[in-house]
């Protein structure tokens, strides 16, 4: 069977980035909550929600936004501006705007192959992000 071309990243809607910079986020906190955690399952989705939510998204592209390259503000800008019909229910607009933004970027980077740059913001993250602070 004959796979379709490839498309570009670039062609990419910005909420079709995010749908793959959620599963990105997602897969890192997970492996990092087990390599270094002996919790049951329940426990350790609690524990990687405080990370993946919109609400610590938002605060994760705040704290990481400053080391954005000009191309990864745009990009972030594009997914953020995106629009969504609807709101995560624990998240204000604007946090859930930012956070679809950090999710596209991640995406983006992750197509592109820029598997070095998701990972060293990844770590910027892990170490400066406190997932208990409100």
């Amino acid at each position: 069977m004959n796979e379709p071309e490839k498309i570009d990243p670039r062609e990419l809607s910005p909420l079709a980035l995010a749908f793959v910079g959620d599963s990105v986020l997602e897969l890192l906190v997970r492996q990092r909550l087990v390599e270094h955690h002996r919790l049951s399952a329940g426990k350790l989705n609690a524990e990687k929600v405080k990370y993946v939510s919109a609400r610590a998204q938002f605060r994760e592209e705040q704290l990481l936004e400053p080391l954005f390259t000009e191309d990864e503000l745009a990009v972030f800008k594009r997914g953020r501006n995106a629009s969504k019909a609807s709101v995560a229910k624990h998240a204000s607009p604007e946090e859930y705007r930012a956070s679809t933004g950090f999710e596209c970027l991640l995406g983006w980077l992750y197509l592109n192959g820029q598997l070095s740059r998701v990972h060293e913001l990844f770590e910027t993250l892990w170490q400066s992000f406190d997932p208990n602070e409100k």
